[in-house]
């Protein structure tokens, strides 16, 4: 599965900029508002230290990494959800993706123009996640309005999708986002509103270089403690970056990258982090295949079975499963192949009912 991020926030936070960085796409990060009208897509590897050290036993003639696919969308403003700016596009483009990366201007500069005059993060989340609800507040109404109609035939499901939308809208219209909604939705309806604010948020509260500790924490700015009271409030996770910092790193090849990273006293930049982030906030889980062929990571979701993790490599592999044969990573890399896991006990024969852990080496058997 590829997991898609959307990048959102305010014209002129760094959006763009952080988005260049770690796609090296070439998305336009002009100093004006709108200047990313298009939605900008950029695939990327995810690092990962186990796929390097797979790659470096089996020695495959290709290693493929999993992928994080960003989106730059275009700023928001206030009245987005009334089609002001650019809108109407900004919102159709976040119900297409997993999650949603809010970056958050933590940054002064005189020479970046703000669009709203001054650096407020406050204010800037609260415009983002307003536009967001409200559309989202049309929507429910609007289906609403088509539930109560249906459940006067007094069908039991029609009843049923109408007292949960009544309760949603009375939640949304308090000024609170779908995702923090205690009461029951049934799965379809869920899939059918495409709730905005049902997304998972993810802060990157974008810093000046010289303010970017070496663990990715904030050196003495403030505006970055008001997003992490912010996120906290909401479960939500927050990254510390600096798009600059990034946009640098991107020109770097390896070693240029490390010496840079290490002269900046950081350990991993600001994409390996928020990769890392994003993989939390959505549940995923890593497993590995191997051959003379290729070395390859896939991504699934936490909690996935071993026949559902077939089907990231093809849809025959989940329809004919037969067995799982699974290494652990620390198994595979302590004794060097599958051959010495397998003459050493370690190599595990599994069914359909097992869940694929976080660096499963697997090899799957199935019928076509």
């Amino acid at each position: 599965m590829a997991l898609k991020v959307g990048l959102v926030g305010l014209p002129n936070v760094g959006k763009s900029t952080l988005f260049n960085a770690v796609s090296q796409a070439g998305a336009d990060a002009a100093n004006f508002p709108f200047c990313t009208i298009d939605p900008n897509v950029g695939v990327v590897a995810v690092p990962d230290d186990r796929l390097d050290r797979l790659a470096e036993l089996v020695r495959p003639a290709k290693v493929i990494p999993t992928a994080i696919e960003f989106v730059d969308i275009a700023g928001l403003v206030a009245g987005a959800s009334r089609g002001e700016g650019l809108g109407n596009q900004f919102l159709a483009h976040i119900r297409e993706v997993d999650a949603v990366c809010n970056v958050v201007r933590c940054f002064e500069d005189d020479d970046v123009v703000h669009v709203a005059g001054s650096i407020d993060p406050v204010r800037d989340i609260e415009v983002v996640t307003t536009e967001l609800a409200l559309k989202d507040l049309e929507t429910v109404e609007r289906r609403l309005e088509r539930a109560r109609r249906a459940a006067k035939a007094s069908t039991k499901e029609a009843v049923r999708e109408r007292d949960q939308l009544a309760a949603l809208l009375d939640h949304l219209a308090d000024g609170q986002v779908a995702r923090t909604f205690p009461g029951e939705l049934d799965a379809t309806l869920v899939r059918e509103l495409s709730l905005l604010t049902s997304k998972p948020v993810l802060y990157a509260a974008n810093v000046a270089e010289e303010e970017l500790g070496a663990h990715g924490e904030a050196v003495g700015n403030p505006y970055v403690e008001v997003v992490r009271e912010i996120a906290a409030r909401e479960g939500a996770e927050v990254v510390v970056i600096s798009a600059r910092v990034e946009a640098e790193l991107a020109e770097l090849d390896g070693a240029e990258r490390a010496e840079y990273l290490a002269d900046l006293g950081l350990e991993r930049s600001g994409l390996e982090r928020l990769i890392e982030h994003a993989y939390t906030l959505l549940g995923l889980r890593t497993f590995f295949t191997t051959g003379p062929k290729q070395v390859r990571a896939w991504t699934v979701p936490a909690g996935s079975t071993a026949p559902r993790a077939a089907r990231e490599i093809h849809t025959d592999f989940e329809r004919g499963f037969i067995k799982a044969e699974v290494i652990a990573y620390d198994d595979f890399d302590r004794l060097g192949s599958e051959a010495a896991a397998r003459d050493a006990g370690r190599l595990r024969i599994e069914g359909k009912e097992y869940v694929v852990a976080d660096g499963d080496v697997i090899l799957f058997r199935f019928n076509v």
